[in-house]
């Protein structure tokens, strides 16, 4: 098997309406042969592990993995705690909030997602009939006041899933295109006093703010547990940077 670290905006397989467009699994069968196979996918804005496997036999006994549920998964998210009059609009609230309007430290969405007949391309959630059960499993890492840097754990593999479930509990990942507020964006002079920039200033991070950084599989020869990690991009670590340090602020 063989993983790779690909970035933000790169397709892992050829897009659907123009074949031409570069991805990730063109890159490597131009280098390593058609033998090489991708295991699962990544979302294009999404960066980090892509596993992929050299053989039949090792594609068979990873894929085998990733249908059992029994793939260690754990991606970074940074998100936007929003107002509850500005998040997700659900019948009831799916998390509620603790006293100061803030999430709790650790939590669970359970939720099914489908596709959104309205939108073509986004999911949606189902709060009780219809669309796949989709399980994900939330721990801050750190707070920057309304900010979090998640550690997310999906136990279930559906389009979007994170993302949605993030945004479900008024928490939507920063710069998601589709289920993000696009008024929050990371700017400099929202957590710097005194800020004394360019009046067209930029946003500390401008692409999506998720990351795959652990894939725990079994080695396809050895049986043997294997952890595979994608460090940080390095605009996520000047970003998680700035929050760092102007945290009180956020």
């Amino acid at each position: 098997m063989i993983a790779f670290d690909k970035p933000s905006g790169l397709l892992i397989a050829p897009d659907r309406w123009d074949k031409k467009k570069e991805n990730l699994m063109g890159l490597v069968h131009d280098k390593m042969g058609h033998g090489v196979a991708n295991v699962h996918r990544l979302d294009a804005d999404t960066s980090g592990i892509v596993l992929c496997a050299k053989t039949k036999p090792a594609l068979d006994y990873l894929s085998g993995q990733f249908q059992s549920k029994t793939v260690g998964k754990l991606y970074l998210a940074i998100s936007v705690v929003l107002p509850e009059d500005r998040a997700m609009k659900l019948p009831t609230p799916v998390l509620p909030r603790l006293p100061d309007g803030s999430l709790p430290e650790s939590f669970t969405v359970d939720l099914g997602l489908g596709e959104d007949e309205h939108h073509p391309g986004h999911m949606r959630v189902f709060r009780k009939r219809g669309g796949k059960a989709s399980l994900t499993e939330f721990h801050a890492r750190e707070r920057f006041g309304k900010y979090i840097l998640h550690e997310c754990r999906p136990l279930t593999g559906r389009t979007h899933q994170i993302r949605v479930h993030l945004a479900a509990v008024g928490a939507p990942i920063l710069n998601d295109r589709f289920y993000g507020d696009p008024d929050e964006l990371l700017l400099l002079s929202n957590l710097k006093r005194g800020y004394k920039g360019r009046g067209d200033e930029k946003p500390l991070l401008d692409r999506l703010a998720l990351h795959a950084s652990e894939l725990t599989v079994k080695h396809p020869v050895t049986r043997e547990p294997v952890t595979i990690r994608a460090e940080n991009p390095h605009e996520f670590e000047v970003a998680l940077k700035y929050l760092r340090k102007f945290s009180a602020r956020a």
